[in-house]
């Protein structure tokens, strides 16, 4: 009999202590940070990288030889630089060659054109009048032609002397030569590179092919540049698919106006696939995996209510839920990761 009350006694004790750690579970509040839920705009992007490449560059070299020259930088007033702007066509280097100069005779090119200019047009009056047979107009007539074909090769071997900018953009290399020594034909004198527009080759997985589109936009990153973000489109979509990595080439124009990127920087892309705008979004990490769904914690009246959601568009930060969740409600950001439904929860900052 007494191990009968003793028996009692313990099941009492323990059913008394169950009931206390109930209750003191029950008086715990569990510290949280709540968001209200809002509307808002959410894209789904393609993230890609590649390096990027100037859509225009040049490497001029010599057509003759010649002294050597550099020319002044009309902006700086000193020698051309690498990393100097030079707009199209001002002159970088010169040649100075007197024994090539004085075979092209330009001078008396010009007055020979002059001449053939006088006498066809005091030929042509003759004729008009009757004064000269249509062979000695035409004859006149030839003899100009031939003289202004004669000094507009003059010029163009003129301009040999003389290395221009084939563009406007930057000066990326001037290899050194000696000032007035003699320099070969086919000689590099400087490399020039337009990267207001730069290219990015890029390569997309297989599963992807359509939902690239050219014309398509793209946000362009580099770690370089933190706060700044450039835009890009979608200009070239090769339509071959690699047998080996899966994947097919696409190519991105990259606005680069205030030259922040710089040829040959590697950069992040995030390819614009689809967008929404007055949908309610949530960030993505909040969102438990349980074995019924995808649930969200709703914070209501001091307690934690577990709300299955369903997703629309996604991306790495963020998601739009299109059912589980309606405007104005509180869903937990921080805490939420040991909360069960209708625990107690104590709103902090």
């Amino acid at each position: 009999m007494k191990r009968y009350f003793l028996f009692l006694l313990i099941i009492a004790g323990i059913v008394s202590c169950k009931n206390n750690k109930r209750s003191m579970s029950r008086d715990i509040s569990i510290p949280v940070s709540v968001e209200t839920v809002k509307k808002g705009s959410i894209e789904q992007y393609l993230s890609i990288t590649g390096t990027v490449s100037p859509q225009k560059e040049a490497i001029k070299k010599t057509e003759l030889e010649g002294l050597y020259k550099l020319s002044k930088n009309p902006r700086t007033n000193k020698l051309f630089a690498p990393g100097d702007k030079v707009m199209k066509g001002e002159v970088v280097v010169q040649l100075i060659n007197d024994e090539y100069k004085n075979g092209i005779q330009f001078s008396s090119k010009q007055l020979q054109l002059e001449i053939s200019k006088q006498t066809y047009t005091k030929q042509k009056s003759l004729y008009e009048k009757g004064g000269v047979t249509l062979s000695d107009y035409r004859n006149a007539e030839v003899s100009k032609i031939n003289a202004e074909y004669s000094l507009e090769d003059a010029k163009i071997r003129l301009e040999k002397m003389f290395v221009k900018a084939p563009f406007d953009g930057i000066l990326v290399t001037i290899p050194y030569h000696t000032e007035n020594t003699k320099i070969d034909a086919g000689q590099e004198v400087f490399k020039i590179m337009d990267y207001s527009n730069l290219m990015m080759e890029i390569d997309i997985a297989e599963k992807n092919i359509n939902r690239i589109v050219k014309n398509q936009d793209v946000r362009v990153t580099n770690y370089t540049l933190p706060n700044d973000t450039l835009n890009g489109t979608i200009t070239q979509i090769s339509p071959v698919i690699d047998p080996e990595t899966r994947s097919f080439k696409a190519m991105v124009n990259v606005e680069n106006n205030d030259l922040l990127l710089r040829p040959g920087m590697f950069a992040k892309g995030d390819i614009i696939l689809e967008s929404k705008q007055n949908v309610i979004v949530i960030p993505k990490n909040i969102i438990l995996s349980r074995q019924k769904g995808y649930t969200v914690y709703v914070e209501n009246k001091g307690y934690a209510w577990g709300k299955r959601v369903t997703f629309g568009l996604e991306n790495p930060e963020y998601v739009e839920i299109t059912e589980g969740l309606k405007e104005g409600d509180r869903v937990v950001t921080k805490g939420f990761e040991t909360l069960r439904r209708r625990a107690k929860v104590k709103v902090v900052k």
